[in-house]
This record gives C-alpha cells, sequence and structure tokens, in this order.
C-alpha cells in the first residue's frame, strides 16, 4: 500500500467505527452520544497511528498481497493490533471514566472484542472491495 492508501484505509475505518460505537452508545447506554464520540474521537486519533505503524511492520513480515491472506493472518493481524492498542487507550479511560484499572480493562476487554471482528471484517472487505474497483480502473 501506498501511504495515501495507508491513509485512507485507515481514516475509513476511524469512521465507519465511530458511526457504530455512537449509534450503539445511544441506543443501548445512557451516555451523551456527543461525549462518547469525543472520547471516541481521540481514542481513534490513537488507534489510527497504531494502525499506520502496525500495518506497515505488518506488511514487512507478511507481504503486499493482502489477498492471498488467510483467515488465520487475517485474525492474528487483528489480535495482534488490538493487544498493542490496549497499551495506549487504558490510561486514557481511566483518566477520562476516573475508573480503576480492573473496570477499565474489562471495558476495554469489550471494545477490543468489536473491534477484532469489526477489524477482521472491515480489512476483508476493504481488500476485497479494492481489488474490484482497481481492476476497474485498469480494464478501461
Amino acid at each position: 500500500m501506498t501511504t495515501k492508501e495507508r491513509i485512507l484505509h485507515s481514516v475509513l475505518f476511524e469512521i465507519f467505527a465511530l458511526v457504530i460505537i455512537m449509534a450503539g452508545a445511544s441506543l443501548f447506554t445512557n451516555h451523551n452520544p456527543a461525549a462518547v464520540g469525543g472520547m471516541g474521537l481521540v481514542m481513534s486519533l490513537i488507534a489510527m497511528a497504531w494502525n499506520y505503524i502496525y500495518n506497515l511492520g505488518f506488511d514487512k513480515v507478511f507481504g503486499n498481497d493482502r489477498l492471498s491472506r488467510k483467515m488465520g493472518t487475517r485474525i492474528a493481524h487483528g489480535i495482534g493490533f488490538e493487544f498493542g492498542l490496549i497499551f495506549a487507550t487504558i490510561p486514557l479511560l481511566m483518566w477520562v471514566l476516573q475508573k480503576d484499572f480492573w473496570t477499565v480493562l474489562i471495558l476495554d476487554i469489550g471494545i477490543v472484542l468489536f473491534f477484532l471482528v469489526y477489524s477482521i471484517l472491515y480489512n476483508l472487505a476493504y481488500d476485497h472491495i479494492k481489488a474490484k474497483w482497481f481492476n476497474k480502473m485498469v480494464a478501461a
């Protein structure tokens, strides 16, 4: 992936995630969606920086042929990404929510489980949509 594409990939990932998180927060909790969105935006910025760094390294190790990646590789990719992100988000969540480590860890595990599934599905869809779109552009 080029740098521009990595940035597009990351921004789209975070936009779709924020929409889902804000909708879920307004449907299933009594938290203000704007407050959840603000915290989500900060966490998204952290995640985008981590996404860029992590995927750059992952592609160097596993190659750039993303369509040939098996489901096991995609699952390992998602797990590695989310565990790395936990270390950056736990201190922020503890500070913002004024909660102890264990409460925030449990909350963060819930967030990680959502993002684990979401990241696998997003990357699978992104890779296939990109391949289909790119093939149409090359044929034209």
